[in-house]
């Protein structure tokens, strides 16, 4: 059996960041600190931060007073923020630079005095954040179907900001549909949407065209994950999501000559490596990558954490 991975897959910067700034929380600050949901979605991580001392809670009334709180890298609305101050909480925030990207935007295009659109998922952690950090009239659509749909005269003035972690295709149609839409739009290209999510598509593209069956690491509950499970699944290859290599089922494989295997952008590199560990157990594998993009983007962490290191070496 071939095994063909692809390149790039697993860890995004911004998944590195948050992971980061967790674990330099709990070695400054001691056990435990308290993650607004899950620090990024993936159930190897969590579980690994919950294991160093990390308590994962869903809404900031679980943590209690004094205690360090820390923002995930999908970003919270700003009555979250409100709250941790009212509470006079210490906060380290971990959200995606380019998620801040995209509110910083929206917020821009709401002071313009335009409505804004925002493309993603509704109930998404980042999509909640973004919709909670733009002020003014704001209005959610997943498809090109719902653009039509959207309470706005023709003329007004508008822009659209995106959640980073969708598709470029689907974005690309949803916003040619904005512009048939109305005569006065405004918005990012879609190469603002994450560079880690674009590379990690064309990745699979790139990979589908080579391969028999196709698994994807990565959580149920990851956008961008399920993504790649759907550009597999549409070029015609058998694609299965998968969180870990417990779920492989030796039926999905059977007759098939090489299998690809990517990973969603919070899905650590030690879950691919035990996939093949896995079906190594069922007879021997030659491993190979794909050719394909190396990044080495790198995001700095809070100021918070660095002048706590600073002040401890001195």
């Amino acid at each position: 059996m071939r095994i063909i991975l692809a390149q790039p897959r697993g860890f995004c910067a911004g998944v590195v960041r948050a992971v980061e700034i967790v674990e330099r929380a709990l070695e400054q600050h001691g056990a435990p600190v308290f993650v607004r949901h899950e620090i990024v979605h993936n159930r190897r991580v969590v579980e690994d931060l919950r294991a160093k001392g990390a308590v994962f809670v869903e809404e900031l009334e679980e943590v209690p007073d004094g205690a360090l709180a820390i923002f995930s890298a999908h970003g919270v609305p700003r009555a979250v923020e409100a709250e941790a101050a009212l509470r006079r909480l210490p906060v380290i925030d971990a959200t995606c630079p380019l998620v801040s990207k995209v509110h910083q935007e929206g917020r821009r295009y709401a002071q313009l005095g335009r409505a804004v659109v925002l493309i993603g998922h509704a109930g998404h952690p980042e999509v909640v954040g973004t919709l909670g950090q733009i002020p003014g009239e704001v209005h959610l659509v997943a498809s090109v179907a719902e653009v039509a749909g959207l309470p706005l005269a023709a003329d007004r003035p508008a822009a659209y900001v995106t959640q980073t972690t969708l598709s470029v295709d689907d974005t690309r149609e949803v916003i040619e549909a904005l512009h048939r839409r109305f005569s006065d739009i405004i918005g990012p290209d879609t190469r603002d949407i994450c560079y880690a999510t674009q590379n990690r598509q064309t990745a699979v593209r790139e990979l589908a065209k080579r391969v028999d069956v196709l698994l994807v690491v990565g959580a149920a509950n990851s956008s961008n994950s399920n993504r790649l499970r759907e550009i597999g699944t549409e070029q015609g290859v058998p694609c299965y999501l998968i969180p870990d290599a417990a779920a492989v089922q030796p039926d999905w494989l059977r007759g098939a000559e090489t299998i690809g295997i990517t990973a969603g952008a919070s899905a650590p590199e030690s879950l691919v490596q035990e996939v093949i560990a896995r079906l190594r157990d069922w007879g021997p594998v030659e491993v190979t990558a794909l050719p394909g993009i190396v990044e080495d983007v790198q995001f700095k962490l809070p100021p918070a954490l660095l002048e706590s290191e600073t002040r401890a070496a001195s």
